[in-house]
């Protein structure tokens, strides 16, 4: 697979996407490219968020529900119980300086939370409260915790089954620690596993993780400025996002470091104010929630409704179980893998249980949601709840910020900006080190994938490819049925380094270094 032409398929690409006659019909292009993907693809997308016979459940969300408990129960609920340790971890209270590696602790976090924290904790939960209710704050709430376990274990096996180069830097992830741990048990299908899961996570980098957040964040902009023609926005993107990649993951973190809790404590603090601008409804809020996650409070499908949008949307959002953040945490600075694990339980607990639970207090205190005042109960619009101004997704997330305050819609634009940005310099590196791990360790191959990376976010910004879209989210949950059968495999070899650790913990050995 090393001989394969990368500049040949890389020059190819770049002469279809400059064709003059391309650009001129650029409204036919996306209506003929979305009808090619429905078709060829369509029953792929079918397949994966395909429901379990008799609900509406997919089954892809209950395969990492299962498997999100099974961690959670095989682990001794390791997300409470080191919930502690792992912020020491991230404050650098136990980091050794030369230790093997390229970022810290805090950066692995950083760059991991800037993958998942982004347009689905404002549009996402927007959505699953429309259609769930309050009541689906809660059951998310719950899967977000159990994601906890199962970042824990993708991302403790990422930093043991990696790479280390020479020259300092690492490649780590699902693909590493599935090829090398299944041929170190003597399993078969390992390096089969490993290639597939690289081929999906390459198609969600360049769809999922780039085009989408391009396109959203252009659609967000222009709502604001006005329109405009959208391979503007995505030349602007592009042209950033190459200059932080360019430099490789070291690059990377730097900037997530920064952009990461600068973009959380906007909109975390921007949701606060909201709060306190309603504070006299802030226990009538947690009443709706609680009380609509065992009831519904008239929504379709009642609590079980509920439910599965509070489920959907925590997979949706943290990714626990995808495999995608055990890429970013395996290029952490540790000698010991088992403290990534830890640190990476964090995850989901900052994006879903506080970032996505902030959006969906700010939707139910605001009365964005019309409910009927004689029961209760909340009034349906079709199969979503009616709103003040029949707004969904960002628009009614939007709404619900500038209630209380008029300029507000321009601090959610910032952020959505950000949040994009962000997704996609992580999903670069994701992509980055799968296209490798096919191809072949090298500067060359690194740049062939960097540069069709970004131009991939020119046509994102540009295009209308629902379709393909959806194929990459496709993609992207796919890699979760592969990645998980790996850690079921190899969920004992995580019990053992948990098990030495946690010893050499009570005991001494591990001791915190002085700053």
């Amino acid at each position: 697979m090393k001989r394969f032409n990368l500049g040949a398929m890389f020059a190819l690409l770049m002469g279809v996407i400059s064709t003059p006659a391309l650009a001129q019909d650029a409204q036919t292009l996306d209506e003929k490219v979305n009808a090619i993907f429905a078709t060829a693809t369509g029953p792929f997308v079918s397949l994966i968020f395909a429901p379990i016979p008799g609900t509406s459940f997919p089954w892809i969300v209950m395969w990492l529900v299962i498997a999100a408990t099974i961690f959670t129960l095989y682990f001794g609920f390791v997300q409470f119980r080191f919930f502690k340790h792992s912020i020491e971890l991230v404050k650098g209270d136990y980091a050794d300086p030369n230790d093997a590696g390229e970022v810290s602790h805090f950066q692995a976090l950083a760059t991991a939370l800037s993958g998942t924290v982004g347009l689905g904790n404002i549009a996402g939960v927007a959505v699953a409260v429309g259609i769930g209710g309050p009541g689906a704050t809660f059951w998310m709430i719950l899967a977000g915790l159990m994601g906890m376990a199962s970042k824990f274990t993708e991302c403790t096996l990422g930093v043991k089954y990696r790479n280390e180069y020479a020259d300092g830097t690492v490649s780590g992830g699902p693909m590493y620690y599935i090829s090398k741990g299944f041929a170190e048990k003597g399993l078969p299908g390992g390096k089969f596993l490993a290639a597939l899961f690289a081929v999906f996570c390459i198609l969600g980098a360049l769809g999922g993780g780039n085009m989408f957040q391009a396109n959203q964040a252009h659609a967000q902009i222009s709502g604001i400025v006005g329109d405009f023609p959208g391979w503007i926005t995505g030349l602007v993107f592009a042209a950033v996002v190459f200059l932080v990649i360019v430099g490789g993951m070291k690059s990377i973190a730097r900037v997530t470091e920064k952009v990461v809790p600068f973009m959380g404590i906007l909109y975390v603090a921007a949701a606060i104010v909201i709060l306190a601008v309603n504070y006299q409804n802030i226990g009538w809020a947690f009443g709706q929630i609680f009380e609509g996650a065992f009831t519904g409070l008239g929504i379709a499908g009642g609590f079980v409704g509920a439910l599965i949008q509070g489920f959907k949307r925590a997979a949706f959002s943290n990714e626990a179980g995808v495999g995608s953040a055990a890429i970013a945490h395996s290029a952490v600075r540790t000698k010991e893998p088992i403290t990534e694990g830890f640190v990476s339980l964090l995850e989901p607990f900052i994006d879903t249980v506080v970032i996505c639970t902030m959006t969906a207090l700010v939707i139910t205190i605001s009365g964005q949601l019309i409910s009927d005042p004689a029961t209760g109960n909340y009034i349906l619009d079709g199969s979503h709840i009616a709103t003040v101004d029949g707004n969904t997704g960002v628009a009614l997330t939007s709404a619900a910020f500038g209630s209380a305050v008029s300029w507000f819609p321009y601090v959610l634009a910032i952020a959505v900006v950000l949040f994009a940005f962000s997704t996609m310099i992580s999903w670069s590196y994701y992509g980055l080190k799968s296209w490798t791990y096919l191809f072949g360790e090298g500067k060359k191959a690194e740049l062939v994938f960097k540069l069709m990376f970004c131009v991939f976010v020119v046509i994102g910004a540009a295009a209308n490819l629902g379709p393909v879209i959806d194929f990459s989210d496709a993609a992207i949950f796919a890699m979760a049925v592969v990645n998980i059968i790996g850690l079921y495999f190899l969920m004992g070899v995580v019990k053992n380094e948990m098990t030495s650790y946690v010893a050499r913990l009570k005991s001494g050995e591990i001791r915190k270094f002085k700053k």
